[in-house]
């Protein structure tokens, strides 16, 4: 870091939400670092004035990732972009085939927390998408992904068996016990991609720490993830599309479009009971894949309409998500990466789709 920027001052005055009940009237930025005392140079300092959050969280993205599989730099840098300009700072990319570490070079892109690749079974998920192994391989892989990853791994839970034409589980109980375990030793947690309803026990009492999308959950699996602490992402932008993905497959797979139907259909009620039991909600778009990036806010607004009190869905995009992830909010010392907004988000979380200002290491980019 250079002189100037060391020395570079921003003050965002107005109200910012600590916490969710915590306010204070300013803060500064030197160096790119939050601090609350008043710093030398203060008097020349860009200032910024609003309704500041920490940067939001889209912990369900794939940066590097479109429908057919791994994308060039130019377009990696591309999706980053479109989550910083939507305020999301901190991403959780769930599975990617491409090398983005060099976007960790950029202090003007998003913060990104790796889970590898995906790890799916020969022919049993998107192609291109995951490292394809059998049960017997398991174990070495997430090895692998556990090293190469930030502290994360990712399992294809369930995808449509062609044979059956259904969605059903990929692994046996075993393996994904002994996967776990490994991934555990290494210091990293397991995410699973799961729609359907059969691989979630045997995930979560194998000691899975999340489950991606969830919309299989049942009033049997819930009390069991609330009682393990097992994370949902619900992906509801995404969860959207299942009605034109069932149209697509019906003349070839009916059962499996007819199951996805009825997932659809039961989204919201899933996600509420899932938080009125206790089970931990964040917030994720899975941009990257089909989806576009920056629908964080429209993320938001679907936990909103699904029924959890908005207070605690604008939590699961900044201060929850961030202390679940490992990473601060608006701390003393803290990266300086907060979003600035014209009006009080936890009054109405719409307000997030239209950020005043994106300050990234503490220098204003949006």
């Amino acid at each position: 870091m250079s002189d100037h920027e060391a020395s570079r001052v921003l003050h965002v005055k107005g109200r910012v939400l600590v916490g969710p009940e915590e306010v204070r009237d300013e803060l500064w930025a030197v160096g790119g670092r939050i601090t609350y005392e008043r710093p030398p140079g203060a008097d020349d300092a860009v200032t910024v004035t609003g309704w500041a959050l920490p940067g939001l969280v889209d912990a369900h993205c794939h940066v590097g990732l479109d429908h057919h599989g791994a994308v060039d730099a130019a377009t990696s840098e591309k999706q980053a972009l479109d989550d910083r300009e939507a305020g999301a700072l901190l991403l959780r990319d769930a599975g990617s085939p491409a090398d983005t570490r060099w976007i960790d070079d950029r202090e003007d892109l998003p913060k990104i927390i790796r889970a590898g690749r995906h790890i799916a079974r020969p022919r049993r998920y998107t192609r291109n998408y995951a490292w394809e192994v059998e049960p017997d391989e398991l174990v070495a892989y997430v090895a692998q992904e556990a090293r190469r990853g930030d502290g994360w791994v990712k399992l294809v839970g369930d995808w449509i068996d062609r044979e059956v034409g259904d969605l059903t589980a990929l692994w046996p109980r075993e393996a994904v016990e002994a996967a776990i375990a490994e991934a555990h030793r290494l210091g990293a947690r397991v995410t699973a991609h799961c729609f359907a309803e059969d691989s979630l026990r045997d995930l979560v009492e194998a000691g899975i720490d999340c489950v991606e999308h969830a919309t299989g959950l049942t009033e049997d699996t819930i009390p069991l993830f609330a009682e393990r602490g097992v994370a949902i992402v619900p992906t509801l932008v995404n969860i959207a599309t299942f009605p034109s993905l069932a149209q697509s497959g019906e003349a070839k797979f009916p059962r499996w479009s007819a199951h996805m139907r009825r997932l659809h259909e039961r989204r919201y009620d899933t996600v509420r009971a899932a938080h009125d039991a206790g089970v931990p909600v964040f917030v994720g778009t899975d941009a990257g894949g089909v989806l576009a990036h920056g629908l964080v806010a429209d993320e938001v607004a679907e936990l909103v309409k699904a029924g959890i009190p908005a207070l605690e869905a604008l939590s699961a995009t900044t201060w929850g998500a961030r202390a679940w992830l490992g990473r601060p909010g608006l701390e003393e010392g803290a990266p300086a990466d907060l979003v600035v907004y014209d009006e009080d988000p936890r009054e109405d979380v719409r307000v997030l789709a239209g950020p005043r200002r994106v300050v990234l290491n503490g220098r204003v980019i949006g």
